[in-house]
């Protein structure tokens, strides 16, 4: 009897392909925002408690995940920062 092959793994969309935010997580995002900008200047940019009153990368994750508005502001601020450090090293 022949055994046939597992199937191979579907190739991932295509319109995930280039996604920059593809398998980058929601903290990794808070880390190096406020690595890049610090906490002050992330709140300047995204005027919000968790990140203007005793922030943390707890404390955010947990707003962030609650609230949809406020992680697409993080998101494209991270795509921006993104975008910002490849114009910087060229």
């Amino acid at each position: 009897m022949h055994e046939t092959p597992p199937p191979e793994p579907p190739a991932p969309p295509a319109t995930q392909r280039h996604n920059p935010l593809h398998g980058v997580t929601l903290e990794a995002m808070v880390r190096a925002l406020a690595e890049h900008y610090g906490w002050p200047g992330l709140a300047e940019q995204i005027p919000v408690r968790c990140f203007q009153h005793e922030p943390s990368v707890n404390s955010s994750l947990k707003f962030l995940r609650k609230t949809p508005w406020a992680r697409e502001k993080v998101e494209s601020l991270y795509l921006f920062m993104l975008r910002e450090q490849r114009r910087a090293a060229q």
